[in-house]
């Protein structure tokens, strides 16, 4: 049963004419340490944002299998990263972003989780100049591309997602899609606050103001990136947007621990997991692996 919190937004959604401009953040880089500290704390496997890291490191464990070597575009704090990194022991993860404090962040994660199969490198994901052409069996991104001041640099990205890849390579690049009024975007931004720092919610707020609407990524995905790749995304309110190559499936073993994780998922967040899962399956996204 859907969350009767969101039927007014789903509503309002639906019924508006689009009023809220896209407003890009004003700073490209998160390198403040408090700012950093509070995103990481937020954002740990057991925070407020645990529904959302299980959905997508459990859709992109299908996109990815059978890969080697998978690129991470603007890691951050490599919560997510580490999620997939430890699901799928064999692929080598390389982790990019632009802000060192964040990396510092994240180096130590993954030293904390005793991850092998983890590196990261400073860099640009809008040229991936440290990347080499045809180096990466998989691309993918999880919740950056809204932090990309200009429509041409998203351009760039997915140019740059092409000459990395692999021929056939897998490509999973997630994000925010704008909503149509600010009362909604508050409401999403501030419906956890008491489980979340203000800085958090404060972040939040900005990351779904600077969201790209869904036919832009639309657009640029048929513009730039591989054949056969889809655009996806909730049902009637693309809301999230999900920018993916076919699903490979998924082995017995790894079925089972991502079943696992989600039966230990606490009650609240199991019920957003399966928004998540009902908004897109609503929307044609298939092969729930849940």
């Amino acid at each position: 049963m859907m969350n009767p919190a969101l039927i007014p937004v789903f509503l309002r959604e639906l019924l508006v004419e689009r009023s809220l401009p896209r407003e890009p953040e004003p700073d490209l880089v998160m390198d403040d340490p408090e700012q950093v500290a509070a995103y990481a704390e937020a954002g740990r496997i057991d925070g407020v944002m645990a529904a959302s890291y299980l959905f997508h490191s459990a859709r992109i464990s299908q996109t990815i299998q059978g890969a080697r070597s998978v690129l991470d575009l603007g890691c951050g704090p490599a919560t997510q990263l580490s999620q997939i990194a430890q699901l799928n022991p064999d692929i080598q993860f390389t982790g990019i972003d632009l802000s060192p404090t964040m990396l510092s962040d994240a180096e130590a994660h993954v030293r904390n989780l005793g991850l092998k199969n983890v590196r990261f490198i400073e860099g640009d994901i809008t040229t991936l100049e440290k990347v080499g052409d045809a180096s990466m069996d998989g691309v993918i991104s999880t919740m950056a591309l809204h932090h990309l001041p200009k429509l041409e640099l998203l351009a760039n990205t997915f140019k740059s997602v092409r000459r990395v890849l692999t021929p056939g390579g897998a490509v999973y690049l997630t994000d925010f899609g704008r909503l149509k009024s600010l009362k909604s975007v508050i409401f999403f931004a501030y419906m956890n606050a008491r489980y979340q720092p203000h800085l958090f919610s404060l972040d939040y707020e900005r990351s779904l103001r600077a969201a790209f609407v869904k036919e832009e990524f639309e657009t640029l995905a048929s513009q730039f990136l591989p054949a056969g790749i889809k655009v996806h995304s909730t049902f009637k309110v693309p809301f999230l947007v999900i920018v993916k190559s076919p699903d490979r499936g998924l082995t017995d073993a790894l079925r089972t621990q991502i079943g696992k994780l989600y039966r230990e998922l606490r009650p609240r967040y199991r019920r957003d997991l399966d928004d998540m899962r009902r908004f897109f399956g609503m929307g044609g996204l298939p092969n729930d692996p849940f």
